[in-house]
């Protein structure tokens, strides 16, 4: 496979917090947990993306954990909120999306509303969970825990 064989896609995925409980859905395509995530728009910003994303997959509406100078204005030019990582995934041979973490808190207590065209089911699972989860990825289950505590002081 060849750099220049590979399509790549951007996207914005959200671990949101609530009450040292971290949300996943169950995928439809995928077939496996993760937060509610998926493609940037054209002339969408990455963080408006991860809002827009959670909201279609979980009618949840949540905040953004902001990084110690996010939102700032640098003289003519506005700092974004800044992603908590940056991941490569392989999505199929020769796609790989290009996915921004973000971590956030919900804003009220409504309940989540999963979209079934996106998933079958959503769930609220504590840090004890995702340690043990055979069902969970590793690399979310890191996240999760990452999110939880990062909302610890919110």
């Amino acid at each position: 496979m060849s750099e220049s064989t590979i399509t790549r896609d951007f996207t914005a995925t959200t671990f949101i917090v609530r009450d040292e409980h971290v949300f996943l859905l169950w995928h439809n395509k995928i077939q496996t947990w993760l937060p509610p995530g998926g493609h940037i728009h054209a002339g969408e910003l990455p963080e408006q993306a991860a809002l827009r994303e959670v909201f279609e997959e979980s009618g949840l509406a949540v905040r953004l954990i902001e990084p110690v100078d996010g939102g700032q204005i640098w003289g003519p030019v506005k700092v974004l909120h800044q992603p908590v990582c940056i991941l490569l995934e392989d999505i199929e041979p020769y796609h790989q999306h290009i996915d921004l973490i973000y971590f956030a808190v919900t804003v009220d207590r409504g309940p989540a509303k999963v979209n079934p065209r996106e998933a079958r089911e959503g769930r609220w699972v504590d840090a004890s969970t995702l340690e043990g989860a055979d069902d969970i990825h590793e690399d979310i289950r890191i996240l999760g825990k990452r999110a939880l505590a990062a909302a610890a002081g919110q």
